[in-house]
C-alpha cells in the first residue's frame, strides 16, 4: 500500500493533536502539580486592597517605617522609637512563595521596640513579609521581602 501525501498530512496533524491532549489531561490529572491561587480567599483580599495602600501610605507620611534586619538570633523588626511600644497591637505575616506549608502569622507584643522572630522559625530562602500594627487608633502597614 502506497501512502498518499494527504494522508500523511492527517496523520500528522492527529499525532500532534493526541501529543498535545495527552499532556493536557497528565497535567490536570496530576498531584504533584499545584494550580492554587496564593490565598484561599483571594477576591476577598482583592475588596480589601485599598485599605492595605492606605496603611502603606500612613505609615510613610508619618514617619512610622519599619527596620527589618537579620541578626543572629533571628529576624529583627524595629518599630519606631516615638511610638510606644505597649499601645501597638497587630499581626507579622510570613508568606513562604515557595510553600504555603511554611506560611505563619505572629502577633505583635511589644515590651520593648523591636520584636525579635526566633531563628528556628525561618528557613533560608526568600520570604515576604507584612507587618500590619495599630497604634493610637490608626492602621499601619509594611510590606517587604527578604532573603533568610
Amino acid at each position: 500500500m502506497k501512502l498518499h501525501w494527504g494522508t500523511g498530512i492527517v496523520l500528522a496533524f492527529i499525532g500532534f493533536i493526541g501529543f498535545i491532549l495527552f499532556f493536557v489531561v497528565r497535567m490536570s490529572i496530576e498531584t504533584h502539580s499545584n494550580h492554587e491561587l496564593v490565598t484561599a480567599d483571594y477576591y476577598k483580599k482583592e475588596l480589601e486592597y485599598q485599605t492595605e495602600i492606605n496603611a502603606q501610605n500612613n505609615a510613610s507620611e508619618k514617619n512610622a517605617e519599619l527596620w527589618v534586619t537579620k541578626v543572629t538570633d533571628g529576624l529583627k523588626i524595629v518599630f519606631p522609637k516615638d511610638m510606644n511600644p505597649e499601645n501597638i497591637q497587630g499581626t507579622v505575616s510570613f508568606y513562604r512563595p515557595s510553600n504555603k506549608h511554611l506560611d505563619f502569622d505572629l502577633p505583635v507584643s511589644l515590651s520593648n521596640s523591636y520584636l525579635l522572630i526566633p531563628d528556628k522559625r525561618l528557613l533560608d530562602g526568600r520570604w515576604d513579609i507584612a507587618v500590619a500594627w495599630e497604634y493610637n487608633e490608626e492602621q499601619y502597614l509594611h510590606k517587604e521581602k527578604i532573603t533568610y
